[in-house]
């Protein structure tokens, strides 16, 4: 009789050990394994949407810039990110809608002289470099407007509030 209570005894302490230590391997690939990346999603008509600049959701965003010297306007810093994502509909001025037409989207920032072209889109959830060879302004206030097209009566633009940076040279 002790013989078999010592080999039960045996057998369920081995079977909780390889239980623990199964449960610890699956814990630790499981906090080792990678945040899931969003699929592209193409743009189609009658989808809401918003803008994002580095990674920032709606509201005022950054943009850091590089201005070398006593000038007003310099260049964006690099590995800076901007991308369209999927939203809710909601009324506020953040939030776009592609219309009845829409397949693409095309983010500038205004005001501007002339039309600054940071990006254009036809899929959701994929970040694009913001150009470091335009010019934007040193400090200050602007907005990134993230247009559909091709246009119609039913789209709306989502506009993003950006205050620009100046992190020197």
């Amino acid at each position: 009789m002790r013989g078999r209570l010592s080999r039960r005894f045996a057998a369920a302490l081995m079977s909780g050990l390889i239980t623990a230590a199964l449960g610890v391997t699956f814990a630790a690939a499981a906090a080792a394994a990678p945040i899931p990346v969003q699929d592209p999603v193409p743009i189609g008509p009658n989808e809401y949407f918003s803008g994002f600049i580095n990674g920032h959701p709606p509201g005022t965003a950054v943009i850091r810039v590089i201005c070398p010297g006593p000038v007003n306007t310099g260049h964006p810093a690099g590995n800076q990110t901007i991308e369209v994502k999927t939203a809710q509909p909601t009324s506020t001025f953040d939030i776009g809608y592609t219309g009845s037409a829409g397949r693409k989207i095309t983010a500038t920032l205004a005001p501007a002289a002339t039309t600054t072209i940071l990006a254009s889109f036809t899929s959701f959830f994929v970040p694009k470099k913001i150009p470091t060879s335009i010019t934007v302004p040193c400090s200050g206030t602007g907005t990134v407007v993230f247009a559909p097209s091709p246009p119609s009566s039913t789209a709306k633009s989502a506009k993003l509030p950006v205050k620009f940076l100046n992190i020197g040279t």
